[in-house]
């Protein structure tokens, strides 16, 4: 399966590989120091580093950080379709909203309305 990911303009698509999104999760895995479920700000450093080959500076991390907290993403154990919005909304600004909701959709294996690390995961894993 792969997914268009919609970058910095609304002409440019970028196909996400299966390849990446299982990097994605082994970084993931990697930085989630005492398997957590969620990454802290030292983690998240160097989990970025890692993913991406980029250093984010004090006030990248302060904004990711404040974002999570803000919409209760640390400890709850999942997302809710808002909460996916707002990340999507962060993260690719030009993506169509239909775009975000279907994705949610698909992540949402057993269709309660929420997305856990579970369903994450094994949308990952292609199971």
């Amino acid at each position: 399966m792969m997914y268009r990911a919609q970058l910095c303009t609304a002409d440019e698509e970028r196909i996400v590989t299966d390849m990446e999104k299982c990097h994605f999760v082994t970084v993931f895995r990697e930085c989630d120091l005492g398997q957590k479920g969620y990454l802290s700000r030292e983690d998240l450093k160097v989990a970025v580093v890692a993913a991406f080959g980029y250093k984010p500076s004090k006030l990248e991390i302060d904004m990711m950080m404040a974002g999570a907290v803000e919409n209760n993403l640390p400890g709850c154990g999942f997302l809710t379709l808002d909460d996916f919005k707002r990340a999507f909304a962060d993260v690719t600004p030009h993506l169509p909203e239909q775009t975000v909701t279907e994705a949610f959709r698909e992540v949402d294996r057993d269709l309660d309305g929420h997305v856990s690390f579970k369903d994450f995961e094994i949308v990952m894993r292609h199971e």
